[in-house]
């Protein structure tokens, strides 16, 4: 079977990551650095040839906002394009009353004093002091746009000579913005401790580069001897031959199914819930997870269905540390990952997992553009629209944890959690029983809908507070879904009958960093780097995903470049064909994750890992 290609990036998209780098490292070390203050991406965007104003600084870094990466950087500098000196002129000429090409003191202060970011006296003052080079109380701003213009070129061009004339910078800063664990959904209102980055996300539309350059190969004799080199090529046929049968007679097993969802957070991790599975007695297990076909809009096919999915169980032990892992869903049936065998009677926690190759952050999340959400009726009441309306009905189906058509206190939580950070208490639920529609003590489909509507009305029309909540269950403005994966998680038995119960626990990524790391390293041997006895490479190849763990036993940090620029038909949670990554001192490291782009095509991956020698 040939292979199906994957698309370069154009020259012009080339050039474009090229200055965002040169830009980024103007300023950081490393473009594995993150950018930690509003005053450190004003500027970065000034490096970059931007002039953000306070609006601008405001609209990516919020309050909520503790970091941005080197990814967000670039997305921002595709939304924020470069000042044109014609636009300068034009702002200028609307200042210049006569007309004459000059602006005298006093049409600038009515200009920046009256409009816009407001300033006051002192400060239109400095800035005159600044502009007016001939000291003759006017300010020629033909001149001044053309001097600002060449000035942003020359500093443009001079990051990228810096870049383009250190070697080390060349070859080192292939950073990704980095992915840590999943996080309880619990925990995920509030902005997460700094920790190491264990697995890079990926833009799954941006294939793996075809063509090596000289810019991502380390050339020195010491670097290629501290190369290992490990290519595999996976047929589609294979894939089929491998699938796990389902167990004959399944449609008379015990089945109980819980729903969840993958949220992409603004750090680059994922938060979901995990759950406890409790066995009574030893049993044969049939175990899925898939994502969730949501029906609130049977019209448009959902784009997540595509996403991977895995299902880690580790088996309880005294002490969340105790934990140890026990199978995960292997095997592939269309979009279910799934796995078959036996399970001992015992209490086990199911850990969702997703790559991060196929979920990732939206280009259009960026976008100004926003549908409506409310409108006045005939009758001057306020109402959703029908957009909303459906949207909302979609979220109801992704908290109805149990799937059965109605929310109890503990599942509506899952949303008041994830969307405000606050729980709703006995008292409060109280309120809701009386005022919106409810069944077995439950709130309804229509209950939620009218909650809602409530809150709206309360705040006069204002939607700032629903857009905060549609955003943290990962819509955009246009009300699509891209930065969540809804799923469902399906459990059958021979012959007993199980319970499953959703958790919050703090220690949820760390179980599932623990069970990840674990499932690559019993399926696989280590490979030392060659010069490196104590930097161990671990690759899991598995039928449908290849994953790479870095294991540093030395007592300081190895930094390991990875190239994967002879892969074919593939795509990285790391998003780029060459980075590198730093491991600290005696810990292990998820490299990265690959899947293939077009299932039913052979796919290669090729890796080159080296260790880059310290400075």
């Amino acid at each position: 079977m040939s292979f199906q290609e994957p698309t370069r990036p154009s020259d012009e998209e080339e050039a474009f990551y090229k200055q965002c780098r040169a830009a980024y490292l103007a300023v950081f070390r490393s473009s594995l650095a993150n950018i930690t203050s509003k005053q450190q991406l004003c500027h970065v965007l000034q490096q970059a040839g931007r002039n953000p104003s306070h609006a601008t600084l405001r609209k990516y870094w919020t309050p909520t906002t503790s970091k941005l990466h080197f990814d967000d950087f670039c997305e921002i500098l595709r939304c924020e394009k470069k000042t044109e000196e014609s636009e300068l002129l034009r702002a200028f000429k609307k200042m210049d009353v006569n007309g004459d090409g000059y602006i005298s003191h006093g049409e600038l202060e009515k200009a920046l004093a009256t409009r816009g970011e407001k300033m006051t006296a002192e400060e239109v003052n400095a800035i005159f002091a600044l502009l007016d080079i001939n000291k003759d109380g006017k300010l020629d701003y033909v001149e001044f746009c053309r001097s600002f213009v060449s000035a942003v070129e020359k500093c443009q061009a001079a990051a990228l000579d810096r870049l383009e004339g250190d070697a080390k910078l060349r070859r080192q800063n292939f950073g990704s913005q980095s992915y840590s664990p999943l996080k309880s959904s619990a925990s995920s209102a509030s902005p997460a401790p700094p920790q190491p980055p264990e697995t890079p996300r990926e833009d799954s539309d941006t294939a793996l580069k075809k063509d090596s350059r000289s810019s991502s190969r380390p050339s020195s004799a010491r670097s290629r001897r501290s190369s290992l080199s490990n290519p595999t090529t996976v047929t589609s046929s294979s894939t089929k031959a491998g699938k796990v049968q389902e167990p004959p007679g399944l449609q008379a097993w015990l089945r109980t199914f819980v729903r969840g969802c993958f949220f992409l957070e603004d750090d680059g991790s994922f938060g979901s819930l995990q759950y406890q599975l409790h066995i009574p007695q030893t049993t044969n297990v049939y175990l899925t997870i898939q994502p969730l076909s949501l029906s609130g809009r049977p019209d448009k096919p959902s784009s997540w269905t595509a996403v991977d999915t895995a299902l880690f169980v580790t088996s309880v032990g005294e002490s969340k540390e105790d934990s140890s892992f026990v199978c995960f869903t292997e095997s592939k049936d269309k979009e279910k990952y799934v796995w078959r065998g036996e399970l001992h009677a015992g209490t086990y926690y199911l850990l969702p997992f997703t790559s991060g190759c196929k979920l990732k952050r939206n280009k259009k999340s960026l976008s100004n553009k926003s549908v409506e959400l409310v409108y006045k009726t005939d009758t001057g009441d306020l109402d959703f629209t029908r957009e909303l309306r459906e949207t909302l009905s979609d979220v109801f189906e992704v908290i109805d944890i149990d799937g059965n058509g109605l929310l109890s206190l503990e599942e509506y939580n899952f949303f008041e959690l994830r969307t405000s950070g606050e729980k709703c208490d006995q008292e409060a639920w109280a309120v809701c029983k009386e005022n919106f529609d409810m069944s077995k003590d439950q709130l309804t489909r229509q209950g939620f809908t009218e909650l809602n509507l409530m809150e709206a009305t309360e705040k006069d029309g204002d939607t700032a507070d629903l857009w905060v909540a549609l955003e943290a269950m990962g819509y955009n403005r246009m009300l699509e879904l891209v930065d969540a994966c809804p799923f469902q998680i399906d459990v059958c038995c021979e012959d007993t009958q199980l319970s499953i119960q959703p958790l919050s626990m703090d220690s949820g990524p760390k179980l599932l960093s623990q069970a990840l790391q674990k499932s690559i390293t019993t399926r696989t041997g280590p490979k030392a780097l060659r010069g490196h006895e104590n930097i161990l490479s671990y690759t899991y190849r598995g039928e449908h995903r290849i994953s790479s763990l870095i294991v540093n036993k030395t007592n300081q940090k190895a930094t390991v470049h990875v190239n994967n620029e002879q892969s074919r038909n593939c795509c990285s949670s790391r998003g780029l064909s060459a980075f590198a990554v730093e491991v600290p001192a005696r810990t292990k490291m998820v490299c990265q994750h690959v899947l293939p782009i077009n299932e039913k095509q052979d796919w290669t991956y090729s890796c080159v890992e080296t260790v880059l020698p310290h400075t």
